[in-house]
C-alpha cells in the first residue's frame, strides 16, 4: 500500500512541472497542423487560378514550388522547436525524481514498519497531558503550603514555569516565573517573565515592557538575551506609537 501511495504522491507532485511541457508540445503541434493546412490550401488556390486562366503555367509552377517548400520547413521546424524545448532529459528528469525520492527514503525509512495511527496517538498525548497536569497541581499545592522562608520555595516556582512554558501555557509560565521574581529577582528569569506575558497576549504589553527594561538594567553586558530583549522593547515602543 505505501508504494501506492508513494506513486500517486509522486505523480501529483510531477504534475505541475510536466504540464507545461505537455502544454507547449501540444501547442506546437497544432502551430504545425494549422500552417500545413494553410499550405494545402493555398496549393488548390492556385490550382484553380490556373484553371480559370488568371496564372500563367510558369507561373503556377513556381508558385506551386514555393508553396511545397513552406510545407517542408513547416514539417519539420516545429519538431526540432519541440526537441530544442521539451528534449528528453527533462522528461527523463522528471522520471528520476521519484525514483530519487525513494532512494532517499530507503536509506532511512522501513516500509514494512506499520502506520501510525492518529487516534491512539491523540489518546496518548491526552493521557500525558492529563499525568502532566497532576503532577504540576500537585507541585502547586506544594508550593501553597510552604512558608515563605522556605529556600526550595523560589526554586520550585522556577520549575513550574519552566514546565508549563515547554507545553506553551505562557500565562501559567509567567505567574509562576513572577511568584518566583517576588521571593528574589533575578535578570534572566525577568527576562523570561516578560517573554511568558508577551507571548501568552500575543504582543508586548506596557507590563512585559518594563519588565524587559527593568531586566536590561540589572543583567550583565555579555547577557545572551540582551539583543532579544532589547528588540521586544523597541517592539512595544512601536505598538505604543502605532496602536
Amino acid at each position: 500500500m505505501i508504494w501506492l501511495s508513494i506513486a500517486l504522491l509522486s505523480l501529483l507532485a510531477l504534475t505541475p512541472a510536466a504540464l507545461p511541457l505537455w502544454q507547449r508540445a501540444r501547442q506546437i503541434r497544432d502551430e504545425r497542423s494549422a500552417a500545413l493546412a494553410l499550405h494545402e490550401a493555398q496549393l488548390i488556390e492556385i490550382d484553380r487560378d490556373l484553371a480559370i486562366g488568371l496564372i500563367a503555367p510558369t507561373e503556377h509552377d513556381i508558385a506551386r514550388l514555393e508553396i511545397q517548400r513552406r510545407i517542408l520547413t513547416a514539417d519539420t521546424a516545429p519538431t526540432q522547436a519541440a526537441d530544442a524545448i521539451t528534449p528528453g532529459w527533462a522528461w527523463g528528469g522528471l522520471a528520476l525524481i521519484p525514483v530519487a525520492a525513494v532512494g532517499l527514503y530507503l536509506t532511512n525509512g522501513v516500509p514494512s514498519l506499520p502506520a501510525q495511527p492518529l487516534g491512539p496517538r491523540l489518546v496518548a498525548q491526552h493521557m500525558q497531558n492529563t499525568r502532566n497536569n497532576a503532577v504540576l497541581d500537585r507541585l502547586r499545592q506544594t508550593l501553597a503550603q510552604l512558608p515563605a522562608n522556605d529556600p526550595s520555595l523560589r526554586q520550585g516556582y522556577l520549575l513550574l514555569g519552566q514546565a508549563e512554558a515547554g507545553r506553551a501555557h505562557y500565562a501559567e509560565a509567567a505567574e509562576a516565573w513572577n511568584h518566583a521574581l517576588q521571593l528574589g529577582f533575578d535578570p534572566e528569569v525577568a527576562a523570561r517573565t516578560a517573554e511568558a506575558m508577551t507571548r501568552a497576549s500575543g504582543h508586548v504589553t506596557p507590563e512585559a515592557q518594563a519588565l524587559f527594561s527593568k531586566a536590561l538594567d540589572a543583567a550583565p553586558k555579555d547577557a545572551p538575551w540582551r539583543n532579544a530583549a532589547q528588540a521586544r522593547i523597541a517592539e512595544g515602543e512601536h505598538e505604543q506609537e502605532n496602536p
